[in-house]
């Protein structure tokens, strides 16, 4: 018998640019879950920009950031609502107008995990290094990361991708004021990013979120867990914070943050701890990771 043939992971797809230049809007999300959950081929119709009140570049738009954010699902020619649709933006779930800023904290950190179809978000927050960039050099680095899966991606494409994250994120109150792109993004309330000296730099903001709960922290961690296929009831937080794809990378956060959060929600729950061995920090967990990462939200958002 010859050789067993050896399994190979699937290869991730890169997606670039699919937003149609347009960062999420206030009342985007909640509009596409509620006319996708009445009619799952809204976005197929030609009414679909009458019905949505916006353009034809919109509509699409609308419907890429419903799929990023996972809120939406492509099911054959239909788009459906997701679990996690359904628990945030039903007219009776968690948060269906986003008014709680642990809700957009929840939808960033669903938009870069795995499966990600927002690639250039996916390497702004998990793989690039610099803490202080320009958007030539953030263009610059996606375009060799890209490259890695592609030759053919068009620099346009990637260009496009960084001027709608920084958009998105940026808190881009100058000397002049604020602008009608943070004024109309909600993701700018995060201050994950900040314009810095004449507004052409910008710098990621690490350390402790004063909107981010340690719940959405620690649901994210006990979800890294699960997705990594952690063999063992235990992760350093070290990887928690380190690691391509990890919470610590998605919330910009420090170690010393991470760790803080997993003590505070700890002091309520029987099945979660953090360890000390010689100074190795660990997340504990006494379930399935995954299924703890939920009942940690759901808790949270029904108190």
């Amino acid at each position: 018998m010859g050789k067993a043939a050896v399994k190979e992971k699937p290869k991730t797809t890169a997606v670039f640019a699919r937003h149609e230049t347009f960062h999420p809007r206030f009342g985007w999300l909640k509009k596409g879950y509620d006319l996708a959950l009445a009619d799952p081929k809204i976005f197929l119709r030609e009414d679909a920009p009458v019905l949505l009140g916006v353009g034809k570049n919109m509509v699409r738009s609308i419907r890429y950031w419903c799929s990023a954010f996972k809120v939406l699902a492509e099911n054959e020619s239909q788009i459906v609502p997701t679990p996690l649709g359904q628990q945030l933006l039903s007219d009776e779930g968690w948060d269906p107008f986003l008014e709680n800023p642990a809700s957009l904290w929840l939808l960033h950190w669903n938009l870069l995990k795995a499966p990600c179809t927002a690639t250039a978000w996916a390497y702004a927050f998990g793989e690039f290094q610099a803490a202080e960039f320009t958007s030539e050099r953030l263009v610059d680095d996606l375009r060799d990361y890209a490259n890695g899966f592609s030759t053919n991606i068009a620099d346009s494409s990637l260009r496009k991708d960084v001027s709608c994250i920084l958009r998105m994120y940026a808190d881009q109150e100058s000397k002049k004021g604020p602008t009608e792109d943070s004024i109309d993004c909600p993701f700018t309330a995060l201050r994950l990013l900040y314009s810095v000296g004449d507004g052409r730099r910008y710098e990621f903001q690490v350390g402790p979120k004063e909107t981010l709960p340690a719940e959405l922290v620690v649901a994210a961690c006990l979800e890294f867990a699960g997705i990594a296929e952690n063999e063992s009831s235990a992760m350093g937080v070290s990887r928690l914070a380190h690691l391509t794809g990890s919470p610590g990378r998605a919330f910009k956060l420090s170690e010393a943050a991470i760790a803080e959060a997993i003590e505070q929600v700890a002091r309520h729950r029987e099945d979660l701890f953090i360890s000390d061995s010689a100074g190795l920090l660990q997340l504990q967990y006494g379930g399935d990771p995954l299924e703890m990462s939920g009942a940690i939200l759901d808790e949270y958002f029904a108190a």
